[in-house]
């Protein structure tokens, strides 16, 4: 039970900009609450034969074996990985692995959001005004974490990869904002 509500909270979130947020929790795509029909990528519809096994739903965090990351089909700036929250959210922050079983990964990457479908996508910015480039992995097995300060109000997320070791993979996970709960 928490001691305030999840409208008062985004109201007070949405109210201070600056704010950070002050607890987090993992969204769910390592524990499998986040579904395989909520995590999309690019050109999805030409996931067959080997590259079957690649697909964004297994891009989950500390996931193992043949198929333990999203592979991406393309190595080129047009490619981007998507969450549906399934309802807006405060998201919080983003962690990162690379290929469980070759040395692939994201070194950096953007972000965009959106909170209806039918909108167009705002990218998370810096300070300045200019598109912010979150730093990712330096090697396959390491979390990397990015907090967004402040945390975006959305219900859709995309993360964008800007450069890579080898080819473009990724395990990972989003954290929400929370309200400390007495």
């Amino acid at each position: 039970i928490c001691c305030i509500s999840f409208a008062s909270w985004l109201s007070q979130i949405v109210r201070l900009p600056s704010t950070e947020c002050p607890y987090h929790r993992a969204l769910g795509f390592e524990s499998g609450s986040v579904t395989s029909e909520q995590i999309s990528c690019s050109n999805q519809d030409q996931y067959m034969g080997w590259y079957s096994s690649w697909m964004p739903s297994n891009a989950r965090l500390n996931n193992q074996g043949f198929g333990c990351a999203w592979l991406s089909k393309f190595n080129d700036p047009h490619q981007w990985i998507q969450i549906d929250l399934m309802e807006v959210g405060v998201v919080s922050g983003i962690l990162t692995q690379g290929r469980c079983d070759a040395d692939e990964w994201i070194t950096k990457y953007s972000i965009q959001y959106r909170t209806v479908e039918t909108l167009n996508w705002i990218y998370y910015k810096d300070q300045t005004g200019n598109n912010r480039v979150f730093y990712g992995n330096s090697d396959r097995t390491s979390t990397v974490q990015n907090l967004l300060r402040p945390p975006i109000v959305a219900r859709y997320i995309r993360l964008l990869p800007l450069g890579w070791h080898t080819r473009i993979a990724i395990r990972m996970e989003l954290l929400m904002c929370m309200n400390k709960c007495s």
